[in-house]
């Protein structure tokens, strides 16, 4: 049987091919042999001098309409291949069109709307952070600035979105003036790979802007050096892993963590059956615990409704979930798509088990027969919804993220405790909240910001318009504390903030004027 073709990685402005055997990456559904990745051998250190020497220096040297410019002509080019990243995402990812687009698209999106934006900050090459601020009786000012900080940016990637996983990032960094350096997850690689190489081929950016290791990531994180950041999405344990890392210890390196969330979806006490509200709630949970297979980091974990409600949203959310039919995506009737690899299959099943020992099962699609798929092979595993009344002592629900088509229905007494509940979950990226009573929903919005990266409430009268609990939007901020990871990327020019340092130039007004901001 002939190998799979390798993958070249693109380092210090070349095209390198590792010198191992590699990884090999599978279709998710039919288990056949894709592509292979393999960074063995790179220099990693030669590769972060050349992005740093050459392509932040180059992109620092034009302003930041230039370099949206350039963002912008990437999302060109992107839309061209369009079919292509579609059909990758179907073979490597698994995903049904609906949820490819999800990926794709999302990221396109984000590359416009940052492209947009930064053609607004003019000619500048540094950002006025405020008016100035009088030191003393005379004329002696200071005025914060943000200025490019002068080290690369490292992405070490999750396996659930290769395409806006990259561009969400990137996006924002490269308008910033920092070269990219990207690590992707090895089992859904083969995407960001096509989009970095056409990128690179249509020489877009300059040399050492834009640079992609594919396989292990080992040694990345001994290449950083003071003026670098990085940014990982991934499981908390590996982020416990990337902060604890001496590099960035020693060398005070800047980070921003995205890990486990269990993010709720609470109705209030006013998101009854039959009303609008509670049809939203239901609407929301099936559509959250099925795009992608539920591999998001902002799907719904947890669904917190009335005691008085629990057995009709039960009862509703399994009819919708029984509807979904699973399987492989390139049958048309099939709804939901295949979880990305078999080692995330049998992760999912391990933690259904898990959380069954702390809740029973109120809907279990896997008793119904795959779709043009072979259950010994394929990674396709059907919504399971679990449920318990007695949400203070199912301790594993509030501790344990099963990253599939998973969520638990749970029980509250009343406000207080659903909001406690909901805090339980030690820090998630999003919470949404349903009903119509504008004031408590505002009050309740206020009570979990703190513990939430993004607060999403939908009432009736934005049925239509919200843009959905799970939705990362670029205008909104992405991330949250605590075990979520602390991290905050997007919120539109905020996103900046990461890839800038803020600097005090105390002056006369004179000088001040000078720095042409």
């Amino acid at each position: 049987m002939a190998m799979t073709a390798l993958l070249p990685n693109f380092v210090c402005g070349r095209w390198q091919t590792g010198t191992g055997a590699g990884s090999t990456l599978l279709d998710p559904v039919l288990g056949t042999a894709l592509v292979r990745v393999d960074a063995t051998g790179l220099d990693l250190q030669d590769t972060f001098d050349f992005a740093r020497r050459q392509g932040s220096a180059a992109l620092q040297a034009l302003t930041y309409r230039e370099r949206a410019a350039l963002l912008a002509q990437v999302c060109q080019l992107l839309q061209t291949h369009r079919a292509a990243y579609d059909a990758i995402a179907t073979a490597n990812c698994g995903t049904v069109k609906n949820d490819s687009a999800v990926d794709i698209d999302g990221a396109l999106f984000t590359l416009g709307q940052y492209a947009k934006w930064g053609a607004a900050l003019g000619d500048a090459r540094a950002l006025r952070d405020g008016e100035p601020v009088r030191l003393a009786k005379e004329a002696f000012l200071a005025q914060h600035v943000q200025v490019p900080r002068p080290g690369l940016a490292l992405f070490i990637n999750a396996f659930n979105f290769p395409a806006w996983g990259l561009w969400e990032k990137a996006a924002p960094a490269l308008l910033s003036g920092m070269a990219v350096v990207v690590k992707p997850a090895t089992a859904t690689a083969w995407l960001t790979q096509r989009m970095v190489q056409d990128v690179v081929d249509a020489g877009i950016l300059p040399a050492g802007a834009l640079s992609i290791v594919c396989g292990s990531s080992a040694g990345l994180l001994d290449a950083l050096e003071s003026f670098d950041v990085v940014s990982f999405t991934g499981s908390a344990e590996t982020a416990a892993v990337v902060r604890s890392h001496p590099a960035l210890a020693r060398h005070a390196v800047r980070a921003n963590i995205e890990a486990d969330s269990l993010n709720s979806a609470l109705a209030l006490p006013d998101a009854t059956p039959g009303t609008p509200a509670f049809d939203l709630l239901v609407r929301e949970v099936v559509r959250e615990m099925t795009v992608k297979s539920g591999q998001k980091c902002t799907a719904i974990r947890r669904i917190l409704v009335p005691e008085a409600v629990y057995g009709a949203a039960a009862e509703a959310i399994a009819a919708k979930l029984a509807k979904v039919s699973t399987g492989n995506p390139r049958n048309e009737s099939v709804r939901m798509g295949a979880l990305v690899s078999r080692t995330q299959f049998d992760a999912v099943q391990q933690g259904v088990a898990q959380l069954a020992q702390a809740a029973g099962i109120l809907h279990d699609g896997r008793t119904q027969p795959l779709v043009d798929a072979d259950p010994a092979v394929a990674a396709c595993v059907a919504p399971v919804l679990l449920g318990t009344r007695d949400a203070d002592g199912a301790q594993a629900v509030h501790d344990t993220e099963v990253f599939g088509p998973v969520a638990t229905l749970l029980a509250y007494r009343d406000v207080p405790h659903a909001l406690a509940l909901a805090r339980r979950g030690q820090g998630s990226l999003v919470a949404s909240l349903y009903g119509d009573d504008a004031a408590l929903l505002g009050a309740s919005a206020l009570a979990l910001a703190a513990s939430h990266g993004r607060v999403h409430v939908v009432t009736p009268d934005v049925a239509q318009a919200h843009t959905g609990h799970g939705n990362v939007m670029p205008q909104s901020l992405h991330g949250g504390p605590g075990r979520a990871g602390g991290g905050a990327e997007l919120g539109g020019l905020r996103a900046l903030d990461f890839y800038h340092q803020r600097s005090a130039v105390q002056a006369s007004p004179p000088v001040l004027a000078a720095l042409g901001l």
